[in-house]
């Protein structure tokens, strides 16, 4: 039987699969480029939107590794409630669907749904990424470490309006400190 956690997911990919969770904006730019290979490995979420899914999580990771196929294993990893609460860990599959840029991605965590995951910025040394989807329902800002430099936070957050996002929705995610 499936979990609540699992059954929200579902409905959340399924919004985002379909563009009928929102408004219509214009089209969301992507990077130029993304090595999946320097991609590839462990992000922590500094902020998001707040979404079901992740209701309650803290010290939130994701970890991405390359299959021989050539698609993506996703492991995104939660405490619940504080640093010190139980793990929460959902594994998924990515495929690349943009190969000029291989900047747009669909994840699937249930294998009937996918959904967008954009990479709409990213540090040209891959030390953090910015990861939205068409309808703006979703955004991320990810780092190669727990924290991440508020200058560089504040810059993200200045692009943000730039691409159709509003950075006040965005809540920080507590994490351990270094």
């Amino acid at each position: 039987m499936r979990s609540i956690f699992q059954l929200k997911m579902a409905l959340v990919l399924g919004c985002m699969m379909t563009g009928g969770c929102g408004m219509s904006f214009p089209p969301l730019a992507v990077v130029d480029y993304v090595d999946p290979v320097r991609y590839a490995g462990k992000w922590y979420e500094i902020a998001r939107y707040p979404n079901t899914f992740e209701r309650g999580c803290v010290g939130v990771t994701a970890e991405y590794t390359i299959r021989d196929d050539g698609k993506i294993t996703v492991l995104n990893a939660c405490r619940q409630g504080d640093l010190d609460g139980s793990v929460r860990s959902q594994e998924g599959i990515a495929r690349i669907v943009d190969e000029e840029t291989n900047a747009k991605l669909r994840v699937s965590f249930f294998f009937l749904f996918e959904g967008d995951y954009w990479i709409i910025a990213l540090d040209e040394n891959y030390e953090w990424a910015v990861v939205g989807e068409p309808s703006r329902n979703f955004l991320w800002i990810l780092s190669r470490t727990p924290q991440l430099d508020e200058q560089i936070l504040a810059d993200i957050y200045d692009m943000l309006p730039d691409k159709n996002y509003d950075p006040s929705r965005l809540i920080l995610v507590e994490q351990p400190t270094e």
